[in-house]
């Protein structure tokens, strides 16, 4: 059974809003990728849907959208999500999650894309 923790960012009040969700409404975001939009009713947050803009797996191995798949991959790295070089042309090799979310995965990062009548503070207040 799938268990995730999804951070949801609000652009518009730059509020992040932390779920832990399993079951059914975990598995409405296994096989998504970064850069899909899922709806997130089952969260509580009725009419809002969210773009999936990363995540981590259970070691903390973050996910990369130019890395295909969900297994983990060796790459090889001059920067970007999951190393920061310290001098010009520094270049390692990491072991990353690929960019679509399954099993391994444990937190989710998402960016509201689409609004409900409401807002989240006032739907989390309700609960």
């Amino acid at each position: 059974m799938a268990e995730f923790q999804v951070d949801v960012a609000d652009p518009e009040d730059g509020m992040t809003h932390q779920f832990e969700i399993e079951g059914q409404s975990a598995n409405r975001f296994i096989g998504r990728e970064i850069g899909d939009e899922v709806a997130i009713d089952s969260l509580g947050l009725d009419g809002y849907s969210v773009e999936v803009t990363g995540g981590s797996d259970n070691a903390g191995r973050p996910m990369r959208p130019d890395v295909a798949g969900s297994s983990l991959k060796s790459v090889l790295l001059t920067g970007g999500v999951g190393f920061k070089p310290t001098n010009d042309g520094e270049r390692k090799r990491v072991t990353v999650r690929g960019r679509e979310i399954g099993s391994e995965t444990r937190q989710i990062n998402a960016k509201v894309v689409g609004r409900g009548s409401q807002s989240i503070s006032e739907l989390l207040e309700q609960d």
